[in-house]
Parts: C-alpha cells; structure tokens; sequence
C-alpha cells in the first residue's frame, strides 16, 4: 500500500518535471502526508492545472465525507469490479504529485516497525497513478478526493511490502490525463510495478513513524 508520502521540492524542479502542467505560485515542502490531508494532484479535467484534493477518495453517490478514510488506496487489479472505483477509472483519472513514499517492514516480536524511504534513482519528483471524484453535500459545499492505485511490488520493495504504489512514466501521462472515457483494457498496461533499476529504499529513522512529525528530520542522512 501506499499510506504516507512526501513532496518536497523546489517548485522549479516540480515544473521542470512536468512542464506541461500549470502550479500554484507557492509548494509548501511537505515530509509526512497523511490521509484525509490535502494532496497536490493533476485531475483529467483538462484544464493542465495542478490543485488539492483530499486524500483518500469519496464517490460522489457517498452519504457522507467519512467513507474518503478508508479509501487511500486501490488495488489496480479490482479498479474496473468494484463500484467504489469504477466510474473514476473510466472518467476520472490523475496524477499525484510526490517525490518519495514511505513503506514499513514488519519483524516478528518487535513492536515497533522499520521505516524505509522510497525514491527514484534520479532524486526527481514523479507521480502516482490516481483516481478522483468530486462529492457533494445537501448545503452546497464539495470535497475533491482523490486515491492512489497499487499494484504488486518490485523487486527491491518486496521484502518490505507485498504491494507498493503505481508510479507512472512520463510518457504515459497524456493517455492516463485524456478526459475522454478510456477502457480497462486500454488503461491496465500502464499498473505495473515501477522497474528495479530506477528505484532507492534505504531504511531511516522510526521519527517519520509518527504522522505528527514532519520537516526535513523525516528523512534525516539521505542526500537526495
């Protein structure tokens, strides 16, 4: 799964990795995302435009708000079977914008678990294939939400973890951003792991553990 992230960055850097996009005129560095927090996201609206959407995804024919906690993450397998999902793989696809993510490794008869920081090879920021919707509520205010879509893992996150985020090539961002409807079958090619060899784990302090912590301490001793 995908349960926490980081985007902190130069704004310059960010545009200079998808130029072809449009961004606020202020990002700030942000180490530990957590859900229900807002997201910096590319939405299939056509509009180019980088904005925020809650973290974790509310169907627009939700009752209410709450369900958004639950739904961080889909598995890309089940995104064209699970009602919850289905429509927004269809319509309503984005990007979400990070520059790492954050996994934990489990040991047996040890309470606390190890953090490990997850990042491309080239330190570039990148991002996650999503989904989005956009829900209303009886007194007229809305929530854009979003999900981030996982797959099986590589092979450097699989001793770690048994599923790890979608991360998608640069040369698929005009397909996945057509708002056009797209096909399942046109569209489940692009949910594969993300190659090995363009992938760094390195194990860091259990400070990022703590969703209340942030800042550069998060990701203390890395370099890039």
């Amino acid at each position: 799964m995908c349960g926490r992230f980081l985007l902190a960055v130069d704004p310059a850097e960010l545009q200079d990795a998808f130029p072809e996009f449009n961004f606020p005129g202020s990002i700030e560095p942000r180490y530990n995302i957590s859900p229900s927090q807002a997201v910096l996201v590319i939405p299939n609206d056509s509009s180019l435009k980088a904005d925020y959407y809650s973290w974790g995804l509310i169907p627009s024919w939700a009752k209410d708000p709450s369900q958004g906690a639950r739904l961080i993450n889909a598995r890309s397998e089940t995104l064209s079977e699970k009602p919850t999902f289905r429509g927004s793989y269809k319509y309503r696809r984005c990007l979400v914008l990070a520059n790492g993510f954050y996994e934990w490794q489990h040991q047996p008869d040890v309470k606390t678990k190890i953090p490990f920081y997850v990042r491309l090879k080239n330190g570039k920021p990148f991002a996650f294939a999503g989904l989005w919707d956009e829900w209303h509520s009886f007194d007229g205010s809305h929530v854009k939400s979003c999900t981030i879509i996982t797959t099986n893992p590589n092979e450097v996150l699989a001793p770690v973890h048994d599923r790890m985020p979608v991360i998608l090539p640069a040369s698929v961002y005009s397909k996945w951003l057509d708002p056009s409807p797209q096909s399942p079958n046109d569209l489940q090619k692009y949910l594969i792991p993300y190659p090995s060899e363009e992938i760094l784990m390195t194990q860091i302090s259990s400070y990022v553990n703590n969703p209340s912590n942030s800042g550069p301490n998060c990701i203390a001793g890395i370099n890039n």
